[in-house]
């Protein structure tokens, strides 16, 4: 081994690992038509803020099914929220005598959350491979 391969590899080996990146895709079921769609990607540290690791914003998108490409991200634990401000007021509406939420949403394990979600809750593992992610959206109203 050479001097100066000698000192690739040890410079190789003190560099930290780059996590790689692998494409992410929602596929959304039971959409309603109109309004505007909030779909977004966020770490632990962006959690319910206004951060987000990826997203789309959907004007009117059609009822039924749809597949969203939110791009590439690094290796990770995420949460998928979806707020589908399906009366296009730009309120998360809830209904005043349930406090349950009107508008359309979706996350993971969805059918077991009972008040706000946490992290840990909704969080998705996405491998380097990327992840392709069913959600259901469901409707208060």
């Amino acid at each position: 081994m050479t001097r100066l391969s000698t000192i690739a590899a040890m410079l190789a080996l003190a560099l930290p690992a780059v996590a790689q990146a692998g494409t992410v895709a929602v596929d959304l079921s039971g959409l309603r038509a109109g309004g505007t769609l909030y779909v977004q990607l966020q770490t632990r540290e962006q959690f319910m803020g206004p951060g987000r690791a990826a997203g789309q914003i959907v004007q009117a998108p059609p009822a039924g099914a749809l597949s969203l490409d939110l791009g590439e991200v690094p290796a990770g634990d995420y949460a998928v929220t979806v707020w589908h401000d399906d009366n296009g007021n730009g309120r998360f509406d809830v209904d005043p005598r349930t406090g349950a939420p009107a508008d359309g949403w979706a996350s993971a394990n969805a059918e077991t959350l009972r008040d706000q979600p946490t992290f840990d809750q909704i969080r998705l593992t996405v491998p380097a491979s990327g992840s392709r992610i069913p959600l259901a959206l469901r409707y208060g109203r």
